[in-house]
């Protein structure tokens, strides 16, 4: 355990920086295991630092320490033996975060969630933050995409600060350094702008993506005004399709028109806007129950039979994204779709093991996949994982119909029910009906959300008939299609 001799203020107006070392997830459902916590205190004025903090933590199950985590961090079973436990630190960690702002890379998505199952695993309430930043969404929006997929290793190794080690307090250190280095280019870029034009900073990579989104929305015929065929298609990775909702984001403008690219207002609004962020955009981008998502549930699209999606007809394209930068936008016949599979078997009930920031249960459940449901998913699953390949990031595909080698007969597919907050109200954004067997339908009402309530409705062996539609996620280094419910008919019979 190390700590500066300074003591913390008490009027919280310090920013707390802060990273942890977890241990890595080797199976399905497993979750993570603090190691390290480390955290600066900053002059919200001078960046100067006024406090550190920093531990390596004991698992209470040192055994989930794998070789694959060691490697992650470097952190083994042997280092964390003398090491506190986290509920020996629980009243430090809790003195540093709360009632301050936090920052951090990547925080949002993964480092405020570690924090809060730590304080839920030993039935304590977590500390709460004035306001968040999180420097890997403020710097891509800002900054762009000049050092690649923008994780904390790439913009250390464009800036020359030396190899990213995976401990905390090296990491904060690591992200202050990378953020004054940033601010300075963009301070520079934008008191010369005639030097400076817009995206001359733009990498080769990010060029040629753009160039390639420009491409799928505008050109697909040859010089002899020929359409690619589908195989044809399948070769060119920024012309393949994977499906509706798909939200990678490739690359960001840091000057548009007469706009300030160092208008320090969008890390203002970061700050005044946190409590919307945590309920509504959270950890995960694709995977989280976000406004852009929810969007895409609203959006009017064509619904389809399963029989009658045509794989070679959906398209693939790079659009605005509305937080700047690009997202890939997947279309059937370029138009937007959902997919309506009728009579659904559930196989596996509501599953609540993964929760959001609050505490509130992620809400899945598994369908058994019918060989035209495979048929499509697989399609798109295929095509997405190679346009994704493209796209710069480093996690592992996970492939969206889930088969087991001794059961490679019986697909599963999980469905997701989104959720949507409106302040402190949490609600299914998911159309819920009931079917009685006499065909009449009547919409299912529920008070408040309380998984408890809904769960006899998902019973396993209960059939449904659902509207999908598909999106995407890139989170804790793994990426895949996520199959979203618009809307349920669950039958009663």
């Amino acid at each position: 355990m190390a700590a500066t001799t300074a003591t913390m203020t008490g009027d919280r107006s310090e920013i707390a920086f802060f990273d942890v070392e977890t241990t890595v997830p080797t199976r399905t459902g497993q979750g993570f295991a603090l190691l390290e916590f480390g955290a600066i205190l900053v002059c919200p004025k001078t960046l100067v630092e006024l406090h550190n903090y920093s531990t390596l933590i004991c698992p209470s199950n040192p055994s989930l320490i794998s070789t694959l985590s060691v490697r992650c961090n470097g952190i083994t079973r042997e280092a964390v033996t003398t090491a506190p436990s986290f509920s020996d630190i629980a009243d430090t960690v809790f003195d540093i975060l709360h009632g301050r702002i936090w920052a951090g890379h990547n925080i949002l998505r993964f480092d405020c969630p570690r924090i809060r199952e730590a304080f839920a695993d030993i039935g304590r309430s977590p500390p709460e933050p004035k306001g968040t930043i999180d420097s890997l969404a403020l710097l891509t929006q800002k900054f762009g995409r000049r050092a690649g997929d923008m994780k904390m290793a790439s913009l250390a190794t464009y800036f020359k600060l030396g190899k990213q080690t995976h401990r905390s307090l090296d990491d904060v250190r690591m992200n202050l350094e990378v953020l004054k280095y940033c601010a300075t280019v963009l301070f520079l870029e934008s008191s010369l702008p005639e030097t400076f034009p817009e995206n001359s900073w733009v990498s080769p990579n990010a060029i040629t993506r753009s160039r390639r989104a420009s491409k799928s929305m505008i050109d697909t015929t040859d010089s002899n005004g020929n359409t690619p065929s589908s195989s044809e298609l399948e070769r060119i990775p920024e012309l393949t399709p994977g499906n509706n909702g798909m939200s990678f984001v490739t690359s960001s403008s840091v000057v548009h028109g007469n706009t300030d690219p160092f208008d320090m207002s969008l890390l203002r609004d970061e700050v005044n806007t946190e409590s919307l962020e945590r309920d509504v955009s959270m950890e995960e981008n694709p995977v989280s129950e976000s406004s852009e998502m929810l969007s895409a549930a609203a959006t009017v699209s064509e619904i389809l039979q399963l029989e009658e999606v045509d794989v070679p007809s959906i398209k693939a394209s790079y659009v605005p994204h509305p937080r700047g930068g690009e997202k890939m936008k997947l279309l059937h016949k370029n138009g937007d779709f959902e997919l309506h599979c009728p009579c659904l078997k559930v196989r596996f009930g509501l599953s609540t093991k993964f929760v959001d920031h609050a505490g509130r249960p992620r809400l899945s459940f598994m369908v058994d996949a019918s060989p035209s449901l495979c048929r499509v998913l697989d399609a798109c699953d295929k095509l997405a994982m190679n346009l994704f390949q493209g796209s710069g990031s480093e996690s592992n595909w996970r492939h969206v119909v889930v088969r087991h080698d001794k059961y490679t007969n019986y697909p599963k597919v999980r469905i997701n029910i989104p959720t949507l907050v409106d302040g402190n109200v949490a609600q299914y954004a998911t159309e819920m009906y009931q079917k009685e067997g006499s065909g009449t339908m009547q919409k299912l009402v529920f008070s408040k959300f309380d998984p408890e309530e809904l769960e006899p409705w998902l019973n396993p062996g209960t059939f449904l008939d659902a509207y999908l539609f598909l999106d995407t996620y890139d989170y804790q280094n793994r990426a895949g299609i996520r199959i979203v419910a618009k809307k349920l008919v669950i039958h009663n019979e």
